[in-house]
């Protein structure tokens, strides 16, 4: 059952991509979507058959050099079959989705074939990132690592003949580059101090690890475990777009729409989050390293809720969303509380789906308009996608009643993080919280913000809202569907994510050191720190409803007012400008300096000067050796006679 999951999105990729000439369009994604349906319902009924041991399910040798062995094999355990759930639902949900986004796509002429190809990207991507989460070792996960990443970048730039989509996948495949640069980094170093590069085996030597010092750069380290740690935490930063690795995220708003809601719920994003989560073992013996990820998840979160205020697509405030709540996922792993992370990415999957398909549905209703400024009053036109919408927000924004386990999924997860987050009794714990505070209500707001400004007052494009009308059931089936995710997904698993039964649920898929009691100090904190995050929630909804209904000039009298701080938000903390300044422009100047100076001057100068230069030179000696003379020839001969019988004589003589 496990080999199906895996396998059959790879058949449905291989058969659509190359196949549909043979099979035809519409056979070929059909085809490929089932492939996908039948891993989500193998996947299903794996979660919920899953044995309390860990398996390790042999499917062939792959890789043997020496000490280095490596068989392509799926560990199925808890975090597994977790993984396994959300990719494939997701992905079968925005298949289905496609077929009514995709149809008739303007970006391409009229009879011209492309739909093939995108299914066979979905499904390739698919299996991608089933090969990372069912991976029984470190090269296995790399694979399906550098596999999501080729798979992003040809969904990104999918559009090829937009400019603008063309440099957003190059952009993305290239600062994901430096992640992994360091997630291999870490490989390298775990098969360096332990010899495998088998989870099992690593696992088993963490202990002796951290006491054991490792020198890198120059620098040596007293304990290998905080650097590999670090190391491993770059690649997690590259993938999940965290704060110094994230400007490539909002950019990959260039594909598709359903392109955008499978890597930003199901796919790339959560896998550094995964990651973290599966070296558990590792961070527990690496407080150094999982405080930096406390800092760079909590601040992450914070900034790309503040860029989120201020942007005007509908889907870059999404973008901007999700980067946040990756941040708040890494607080929590952070922390030591890796269950409540792989609780809210098994829900945020749910409602963050839920909000991209949900815009992808005004966006196909309003002819492939995604400014929000351009919308208004669609709540008439299209009621179930501004339902389907109202629950993503309810759950993304954390309504639900504190202190209970009532409440949209959202309401239970996030809150669980920022619980876990001063219930660890640290300075970086303390600080998460804080900033996890606010940032919700600064998620409030703009949630808030862009339901307002999409579905409630005036329409503002008086002609496109006149023939605005509501998705085919191929795209509105989804919603559904990840609108009872949305709302019943916190409520169902919250005991087994992060209450009293968490151990049973997770088995040995997460191992805890004895000193960490984090998630049981959660559920004994004081009702303020409970009832916090829900009071942000409130105050970030009446900001909007205050700007946005009560009274719509205020947000332009504020920007007005404050207009340094506006443009510092709009344009996104100048990441992109001081990225371009220093790495871009310095990349050109350097490689225009070796241009010029290397290629030009020395190499092409040195071929020059030989070919110009000194090949005349030459030719024109031996020109003046053939003069025609004969007696020129003679004495010529005679000189190398001579010379001939002067060396044999010497080394006669010598000898």
């Amino acid at each position: 059952m496990e080999p199906v999951i895996l396998l059959a999105p790879l058949l449905g990729a291989i058969v659509c991509g190359f196949g549909w000439r043979i099979l035809g369009e519409r056979t070929a994604i059909v085809f490929t979507t089932a492939t996908v349906w039948l891993a989500m319902l193998l996947a299903w009924v794996v979660f919920y058959t899953l044995p309390e041991e860990v398996q390790h399910i042999r499917l062939f040798p792959w890789v043997e050099s020496g000490t280095l062995i490596s068989e392509w094999a799926i560990r199925l355990d808890r975090l597994t079959a977790i993984m396994l759930i959300v990719v494939t639902t997701v992905s079968a949900l925005v298949h289905l989705y496609s077929f009514g986004y995709m149809d008739h796509d303007p970006e391409w002429k009229p009879g011209e074939v492309y739909k093939p190809r995108f299914f066979a990207y979905l499904s390739f991507f698919t299996f991608a990132m089933l090969a990372l989460v069912t991976a029984d070792n470190l090269l296995q996960m790399f694979f399906g690592w550098e596999g999501v990443g080729v798979a992003s970048y040809l969904l990104i730039g999918f559009y090829y003949r937009k400019p603008s989509a063309s440099a957003a996948a190059i952009k993305a495949f290239i600062v994901n580059r430096v992640g992994d640069f360091g997630f291999i980094l870490g490989i390298a170093a775990l098969y360096l101090m332990t010899d495998s590069i088998l989870f099992d085996d690593i696992f088993a030597q963490v202990a002796r690890l951290a006491d054991t010092p490792m020198t890198f750069l120059g620098m040596t380290f007293r304990s290998s475990v905080e650097l590999i740690g670090f190391l491993l935490f770059v690649g997690a930063m590259g993938k999940s777009a965290q704060l110094f690795l994230h400007t490539w995220l909002p950019d990959a708003m260039e594909g598709p729409t359903p392109v955008s809601a499978l890597i930003h719920a199901a796919t790339m994003v959560t896998a550094g989050v995964f990651l973290v989560s599966r070296m558990s073992p590792l961070y527990e013996y690496a407080p150094t390293a999982a405080a930096f990820v406390t800092v760079i998840g909590a601040t992450t979160a914070l900034f790309a809720a503040t860029v989120g205020l201020v942007q005007n697509d509908i889907k870059r405030v999404i973008a901007y969303s999700t980067c946040s709540q990756l941040g708040y996922m890494f607080a929590a792993a952070g922390v030591g509380v890796y269950q409540a992370a792989m609780f809210h990415l098994f829900t945020h999957a749910f409602f963050k789906a839920l909000l991209f398909l949900g815009a992808g549905s005004v966006i196909h209703a309003m002819h492939h308009e995604q400014d929000m400024r351009k919308y208004g009053g669609l709540r008439h036109k299209i009621p179930l996608t501004f339902w389907g919408m109202m629950i993503g927000t309810l759950a993304i924004t954390g309504v639900g009643i504190p202190g209970t386990e009532i409440g949209f999924a959202g309401f239970l997860s996030k809150d669980a993080i920022i619980e876990s987050t001063i219930a660890a009794h640290s300075g970086v714990g303390m600080y998460a919280f804080w900033v996890l505070v606010i940032v919700a209500a600064l998620t409030s707001f703009y949630s808030w913000r862009l339901m307002f400004l999409t579905f409630f007052g005036e329409p503002r494009e008086r002609g496109k809202y006149e023939h605005a009308h509501e998705s085919p059931w191929v795209m509105t089936v989804p919603l559904g569907v990840l609108s009872l995710g949305a709302i019943l997904a916190g409520m169902i698993w919250y005991g087994d994510f992060v209450g009293e039964a968490w151990r049973e649920f997770f088995g040995p898929s997460i191992i805890l050191s004895e000193h960490n009691e984090v998630l049981e100090a959660m559920h004994h904190l004081s009702f303020w720190a409970k009832v916090a995050p829900f009071v942000a929630m409130l105050i970030g909804f009446f900001v909007a409803w205050l700007f946005y209904i009560r009274d719509p000039s205020l947000p332009r009298r504020l920007a007005e007012n404050q207009k340094l701080l506006y443009r510092f938000l709009y344009n996104k903390w100048y990441f992109d400008e001081i990225y371009d300044f220093v790495f871009v422009r310095g990349a050109l100047r350097l490689g225009r300096f070796l241009w010029k100076k290397g290629d030009e001057a020395v190499i092409d100068g040195f071929i020059n000067a030989v070919a110009l230069r000194a090949v005349p030179a030459i030719t024109r000696l031996y020109q003046r050796a053939q003069s025609g003379y004969l007696f020129h020839y003679a004495f010529a001969m005679v000189m190398g006679v001579v010379a001939l019988v002067t060396w044999i004589m010497m080394r006669g003589g010598i000898e």
